[in-house]
This record gives C-alpha cells, structure tokens and sequence, in this order.
C-alpha cells in the first residue's frame, strides 16, 4: 500500500563481506555507490555497481546485494505512479554529477511529498536525470540450468582459472559440448564470451579498489596488459586506467 510518499531514502554504510539476503520491495529501488563496489545478484543476472553508478531494481525484483569492500551506499525507493516511465528490468547507469548531487539532497530531506510543490519539482527532476542517464553493460547474464550455472559461479568468483574448458566442463557435470549449447540459449552469450566478460566485469572491481592496470590485467587471467587493456576498452568503450572511482560519469 502506498503511504503518499513519491521516494523515500536509505543510506548505510556496509562493510567488506557484508550480504543483505535476497529480498524484494513493493518500490522501486535505486541503489547507489557512493563509494566502493556492491554486487547485486537476482535471479537472472550478476550486477557489479561501482562508484559512480548505480542500479535500478524494479518494484518485484528479488535481489541480494554484497558488499565487495567498504561500501557507502545510498538508495532511494520510488513509488508508482512516480516510477513507472523508467524501465521494467533492472539496469546499471551511470551517475553524472547532477544526478550524484541530486540523490544526495533527497536523502537529506528525508522523503519526498507530491503534496508539496518543492518535493513534487525534485522528483520529477530525480525521473528526468534517471532516464537520461547512460546505461553501463555490467550485467553477467546467469543460466538457469544448474550446470551451466555452476560453471558460471566459478568463472564469476574465480575469473583467473585457467583450467581448459573441457576439464572445467567436466567438474561441472556437463559435457563441453552441453555447454556450448547452453551457454547461448539461456545468457545470449557463447561460454567464450562468457568467460571474458566476466573477467572484465571482474577488472572494473578491481581497477574501483586502486589496483593498477598491470595487476589487474594479471588478476583477471590475461597475460598481456596490452590485451586486456584492448579487451576492456571493446567492451567498456574507456581504457581501464579511466574506469575508476575518478572515471568518466
């Protein structure tokens, strides 16, 4: 039931290894880093939220989020019929920064209330900066099938193992092949590109935590600082020594 209220606010500080259990709210929630790095896991993707950006979760979404480090995070949930031009799945945008500034005003008022000309002005304004804000592709789609989705959990939380895909495969209870055809069917990725993004996906968290370009590039399985570097840039469209907690917003 609605309460009167456009958005209400959140803000928590989380330490490193901290899990807020699946969950879900009757609001829509954007889910802010203000600093350090939270990982949003629903039930059909893995989304790293760096500093600068921040996640949109539909009212309904499940959701668990894991802080990867110390985390200041800031949320406002929005109610309909406020929320309902922004979009019905969840997405990672960037936070420019009017829009940082925005959010962090809101949460000093509290709440905002449609009834007051002021509170009704700096939602709109909170919907419009939303919307125009730049999408950020740091989604790792999850397969359903549960050997798919065991190969895909550790490639996630371990994307420098080097273990050769049919040795993998197997540890999976899957054969290669199986997975081949898996992979693309339930993620709309090949397990290739799979494996790369999640190592990219893997970079930004750690290029977020200070670590240099050569060391990241090592952590993530390449060999090359120059392959990666070329890697992240395809997928990212910036150099990872830009993609920090200074980067582009």
């Amino acid at each position: 039931m609605s309460d009167g209220f456009d958005v209400r606010t959140y803000a928590a500080g989380l330490h490193a290894g901290t899990l807020l259990p699946a969950h879900r709210h009757g609001w829509g929630q954007l889910v802010f880093a203000a600093s350090g790095v939270m990982r949003v896991v629903t039930d059909d993707a893995t989304w790293t939220i760096p500093p600068t950006r921040a996640i949109w979760v539909p009212a309904g979404v499940r959701h668990a989020i894991a802080a990867r480090g110390e985390v200041a995070m800031r949320t406002l949930y929005i109610d309909r019929p406020r929320a309902d031009p922004l979009p019905v799945e969840p997405c990672v945008i960037a936070v420019a920064p009017l829009l940082r500034e925005l959010i962090l005003h809101v949460l000093t008022v509290g709440m905002l209330n449609p009834d007051k000309p002021h509170h009704d002005r700096l939602a709109g304004l909170l919907i419009d900066l939303i919307l125009q804000a730049r999408p950020e592709d740091l989604a790792l789609p999850l397969p359903r099938d549960p050997r798919a989705l065991r190969l895909a959990e550790t490639w996630r939380d371990h994307p420098a193992d080097a273990r050769g895909l049919s040795q993998i495969a197997r540890e999976s209870g899957a054969s290669l092949r199986t997975l081949q055809r898996l992979f693309p069917r339930e993620t709309g990725l090949t397990l290739e590109a799979w494996r790369q993004k999640a190592r990219l996906v893997h970079a930004v968290e750690r290029l977020c935590a200070g670590a240099g370009v050569t060391e990241t590039a090592l952590d993530c399985g390449y060999q090359s600082p120059a392959a990666f570097s070329e890697a992240f840039s395809r997928q990212f469209g910036v150099s990872p020594s830009r993609f920090a907690p200074r980067g582009l917003v």
